[in-house]
């Protein structure tokens, strides 16, 4: 099995809008035991059912907590996945992820961090809100050969341009991933502010990146 049914996508896309935890369990358990690989959940059932629910929403069609009991739920079912993380032997790299301040959209960017270790890096993932002074910290103590900034809200596009400011300054040759939903909608001469930061617009192009590195054996 390699993709997700349409039939078993609704299924379990009903259960994530009513909230029911163990039904989601017991689908994602079955297309473990069936086969399919991280991606195809990643990208086929839990992106995509999490973007289905954040379009409810914004029409007003579901509730707040509904949307973060769906976040919350996924993260959960996540977790049923790691296994998977632990099969490939590990390569000599590494990448910190990270969202910025004031950016609380946490689950695209660690399905970016265990992709990266699905294909055998060492993730340092730091999840929402993260001061980019302890970030500085940290890549400055633990040198890593990339960062990932995720940006989910359009209105903190200021907060990642003064994150990837700073720490270009301290580590000006530290190459930076950025993606999230927010890059959908029109962020003007951005990405022509800053060298040596790439953005990524999905799981398929953060595979290929992989890919190609592992190919190149460089950033």
């Amino acid at each position: 099995m390699e993709t997700i049914p349409e039939k078993q996508y609704k299924t379990y896309f009903s259960a994530l809008r009513r909230g029911d935890r163990h039904a989601c369990e017991a689908i994602v358990a079955g297309f473990i035991e069936a086969g399919i690989g991280l991606k195809p959940l990643y990208t086929e059932l839990f992106q995509r059912s999490l973007y289905d629910i954040g379009h409810l929403w914004e029409r007003n069609a579901l509730s707040v907590a509904t949307e973060h009991l769906s976040t919350a739920i996924t993260e959960r079912l996540m977790a049923m996945t790691y296994p998977m993380l632990f099969q490939r032997d590990h390569v000599n790299k590494s990448i910190a992820v990270a969202c910025v301040a004031n950016e609380y959209h946490q689950v695209g960017a660690k399905m970016v961090c265990d992709l990266f270790e699905l294909h055998g890096w060492n993730g340092f993932f730091f999840g929402a809100n993260t001061p980019v002074d302890d970030l500085i910290k940290f890549l400055i103590q633990t040198p890593t050969d990339v960062l990932g900034l995720s940006l989910s809200m359009i209105f903190n596009l200021d907060q990642l341009a003064e994150a990837i400011k700073r720490i270009q300054d301290a580590m000006p040759h530290l190459p930076v991933l950025v993606g999230g939903q927010a890059f959908m909608q029109d962020v003007g001469d951005f990405f022509n502010r800053f060298k040596a930061v790439r953005y990524l617009s999905s799981l398929h192009e953060v595979e290929n990146f992989v890919l190609k590195v592992g190919e190149l054996g460089r950033v």
